[in-house]
């Protein structure tokens, strides 16, 4: 009966909706469209919004850029980390904490940092990030830090990058020695790619994915084939990275 109401609930999805609606057009016009062409652009329509939608697909790409950091498990940690970085999310409104904060991954790389730095009492904690609001994501991020109870002289603020390539250079410009052990915070997916450039500067870069998109397919196996918002988002996010792995790669 679970099972049954939960079909029911996906259904719903607004995703599945428009997917039905755009099946629907598609009977009802096929014959009266004239030119093959436009049959096809509604079919190819159709056919990306449905494979975008569900779950093996999103589920695959953030795989493949989250693999290498599945296993990451930074509960043995030891007092050999003296940097943790932690990196912004690229927010395009601050206002206040709360409003910043509520539906950002950015509150779980910033959790999951203050987390580690608990565990091996780094010596200083650094909040890396312009976002495109008024006031500097790193500057948010450094204030709910000293909020869980990070230690204001301990905080250290890079408000000028607007990217990962950015965060890696001006964090180097804090510290100038190559040799200082940096441990990594940003989300899984975005880890690979900030873990290169941060190599770049660094000799010592350890990685500490904050939070994860990719998941074990446990869902009802019906649902999984029926297009999902959230599957769509998940999508989008490993889409946008994987093109920006390729262009940090030509460059």
């Amino acid at each position: 009966m679970n099972e049954i109401w939960a079909v029911l609930k996906a259904m719903l999805d607004p995703l599945f909706i428009v997917f039905v609606l755009l099946l629907v057009s598609f009977v009802i016009f096929i014959k009266n469209i004239k030119k093959k062409s436009d049959s096809l652009i509604l079919l190819l329509c159709i056919v990306l919004v449905y494979g975008a939608g569900i779950a093996p697909v999103s589920n695959y790409l953030c795989y493949y850029l989250e693999k290498d950091y599945i296993n990451n498990n930074s509960a043995g940690l030891k007092n050999n980390i003296d940097a943790i970085v932690v990196l912004g999310n690229g927010t395009k409104e601050i206002k206040s904490l709360k409003e910043t904060f509520s539906t950002n991954s950015g509150t779980l790389r910033l959790i999951h940092a203050v987390a580690v730095y608990n565990k091996t009492g780094a010596r200083y904690f650094v909040c890396s990030g312009k976002g495109e609001g008024d006031i500097s994501e790193a500057q948010t991020m450094a204030k709910l830090a000293e909020a869980l109870g990070v230690p204001k002289e301990k905080i250290k603020i890079e408000t000028k990058s607007k990217n990962t390539a950015e965060n890696a250079r001006e964090v180097k410009k804090i510290f100038g020695d190559s040799k200082i052990n940096i441990g990594l915070v940003t989300s899984a997916f975005h880890m690979k790619r900030s873990e290169g450039e941060f190599k770049k500067y660094f000799d010592n870069v350890m990685p500490l994915p904050a939070h994860y998109l990719y998941s074990s397919p446990t869902r009802n196996v019906v649902i999984r084939y029926m297009p999902q918002s959230e599957e769509l988002y998940k999508t989008s996010i490993a889409l946008r990275e994987i093109i920006a792995q390729l262009w940090y790669s030509i460059k």
